[in-house]
Parts: structure tokens; C-alpha cells; sequence
């Protein structure tokens, strides 16, 4: 049972008594360079919980490479760490570097690879943060479905070109760590197997009138699971030398620009919803489950489980709406291990690497 479970019992808000990446940093007693030399990725890392994420892995002593999109932004966001790091009681020292990438490019993610791949020997923590939500019907650069594209197939392919640099980025006392940023949205929707025309494959949502954004979203937030799972199975648990593990996470509710593709009114209903308020969370918290999976002794030498709050959680209540709150567990299809190596299978084929 998590150290943090009372404290999410009866959340009252943004800024009420659930810890933040911070706090976890703090509670793992890794403050002040406890992790020095070694390497963390955090994608979608100049804003929201990413920007937050970065922080605390710095706070431990980390070099951190921010995965933005922009790179003014992502400078924004290194200047931002390293101020508050310099006025904290227990500074770091750590570089903190930016890594241009755009998730909807497989071009873009190969070039932000090669880079990384240049100058650094290993890496120790990857967080697959940065996403889309919701967005309207459209096609990445390589003509994927948009959030398929951006929140899964981007971060199948930088995980594949940076794989051999996370096994040996670990060490007995700390394997090498994959986080998966899902989401609750998950539930919205399985991998389209089976949705097309023709019975095949439809991750595109090609079939006339099929396009929904929100069905959209679970299908890539449930890849996102997928991908933990698998790489648990292949280089953790289920490996005869296990060396890297993966969990995938329900980070909770943030206002941020995640919600930018939402309409106006369906916002502010959101707000206006009675109780909601009380269960989202400032960014800091937000970040909160990345970090403990990234870094508590809890989670050391094994993985492929979902977490929520600080806490691995189970699945979630029958009939319940994809994005109700009063129960953040996962869907029924969620651990299917056949249809997640199917995905794996079916990735390596669209991104163009080969299945080791």
C-alpha cells in the first residue's frame, strides 16, 4: 500500500495535501544529487506536469533532457529549472538540456534520437509524457490518425532507437525505468483491430463517419498502456536478464492546454460539475505518479502495473462513463497481453523497425 494513499482520500482541490513530484523526490530521500550521473528523457517537458516532472528528476541530481516541440518554449522551461533549483535550500548542479522533437514527425523523433544518441552513453528514466486530447479529425506528418500518431507511434519509435541506451543505463541497485503518461480516457476506446470496412485494421478511423475524438483519445491512451506492458514483458519481468521495467499511469485531472481542442462550454460545464473541482490537481501534483513510478524503491526491479494517485489501482467499476472520477481504474481490456503484442507487432511495421 502506498505511503500516499490517505492523503488522496479526500482530495478538496488544486494545492490541498496530496504530495507533488517534489514531495516524492523528498519522501525517496534523493534530494541533493542522490541520482547524479544519471540520464533522464521527459517528452512534453516545457509545460504542465511534464515541465514538473523535469523539475523533481533535476531536484534529484539528474542531467535532464526536456523533449519539447519548441525550442524557445523549451528553453523557457530549462531557464525555469534551473532558476528554482538555484533558490531551493538544496540546489543542483545537473545540466538540463533541450531536445527538439516533434512527435507527429517519425522524422523529427529520428533526428531528436540521433541527437540524444550523440551525446549521451545511457538513460535511466524515459517518461513519455507530451499528448494531444481530443483533437479535430486530422493526419500527423507520416499520415497517421493524430493522437494515435503523436501520443503512441512517436513514443514507440524514440523508445526503439533509445532502448539499447536505457538497458545500459541500468544497474543492479536501479534498473532503467519506462513511464507511460495514459490517461483515465483510456476507456473510451480499444486498439480498432477490427473497425475497418473490410474487418481489418482502422486505427485511422478511414472507415466514412467513423471519426471521433474522443474514441480517438482511448485508442492512444490505451496504446500507451500497451506499450508499458509490453516492454515489461519483453525487458522486465518476462526477460531472463531483466534490466528495464515500464508502468503506465493515470496522471489525474489538470487544467492545462491539454484541453485546448475542448470547446469553451464543454469547459466550463466541466467546472461548473459539482465535486469535480475537488479531485483536479495543480501541475505539481499532476506529476506526482510520474516521479513515483520513475524513482520509489517501491516500484524497483518490477513494473507492468497501472497507477493512479501514488498508487497501483485496479480495474475500474462496470458502467461507469471514460471520464468519471469517482473511479480512476483501468478498463477490462487494459492487461490483454495478445492484443498489446499485436500492437508491438503492428507498430514496428508502421514506424519501419524491425521486431527484435
Amino acid at each position: 500500500m502506498s505511503r500516499y494513499a490517505q492523503l488522496h482520500a479526500n482530495p478538496s482541490g488544486p494545492g490541498d495535501a496530496r504530495p507533488t513530484a517534489l514531495q516524492i523526490i523528498q519522501d525517496e530521500n534523493l534530494l541533493a544529487g542522490k541520482l547524479t550521473g544519471k540520464i533522464a528523457l521527459v517528452t512534453g517537458a516545457n509545460v504542465s506536469i511534464g515541465l514538473e516532472s523535469a523539475r523533481a528528476l533535476h531536484a534529484a541530481g539528474m542531467t535532464v533532457y526536456l523533449g519539447a516541440r519548441d525550442p524557445v518554449k523549451g528553453e523557457a522551461a530549462r531557464l525555469d529549472i534551473l532558476a528554482s533549483s538555484a533558490s531551493s535550500s538544496t540546489p543542483s548542479s545537473a545540466p538540463v538540456h533541450v531536445l527538439q522533437m516533434e512527435l507527429d514527425s517519425l522524422a523529427s523523433v529520428r533526428r531528436a534520437a540521433n541527437e540524444f544518441l550523440s551525446k549521451e552513453p545511457t538513460l535511466t528514466i524515459f517518461i513519455a509524457n507530451a499528448g494531444v486530447m481530443a483533437t479535430p479529425e486530422g493526419r500527423t506528418r507520416d499520415g497517421f490518425e493524430t493522437q494515435f500518431g503523436t501520443n503512441h507511434l512517436g513514443h514507440f519509435l524514440l523508445f526503439h532507437l533509445l532502448k539499447d541506451r536505457l538497458l545500459a543505463g541500468s544497474s543492479p541497485e536501479f534498473h532503467s525505468r519506462f513511464v507511460s503518461v495514459s490517461s483515465m480516457g483510456h476507456r473510451g476506446s480499444e486498439i480498432r483491430f477490427h473497425d475497418g470496412v473490410d474487418g481489418g485494421p482502422d486505427y485511422a478511423f478511414d472507415a466514412p463517419g467513423s471519426y471521433n475524438p474522443w474514441t480517438a483519445y482511448g485508442q492512444a491512451k490505451t496504446a500507451n498502456i500497451y506499450l508499458a506492458n509490453e516492454i515489461e514483458r519483453r525487458y522486465g519481468s518476462g526477460s531472463s536478464n531483466p534490466r528495464l521495467h515500464a508502468l503506465s499511469l493515470h496522471p489525474g485531472g489538470i487544467w492545462s492546454n491539454l484541453q485546448q481542442h475542448v470547446g469553451a462550454d464543454v469547459i466550463e460545464s466541466w467546472k461548473a460539475a459539482e465535486g469535480l473541482n475537488d479531485f483536479m490537481k495543480s501541475p505539481a501534483q499532476g506529476a506526482s505518479t510520474s516521479i513515483y513510478a520513475a524513482v520509489s524503491a517501491e516500484w524497483e526491479g518490477r513494473g507492468g502495473r497501472y497507477l493512479d494517485n501514488c498508487l497501483e489501482t485496479g480495474p475500474v467499476r462496470e458502467g461507469l462513463a471514460p471520464l468519471d472520477f469517482s473511479d480512476n481504474g483501468y478498463a477490462p481490456w487494459a492487461f490483454d497481453v495478445q492484443k498489446a503484442t499485436k500492437l508491438w507487432e503492428e507498430s514496428c511495421r508502421l514506424v519501419g523497425v524491425q521486431d527484435d
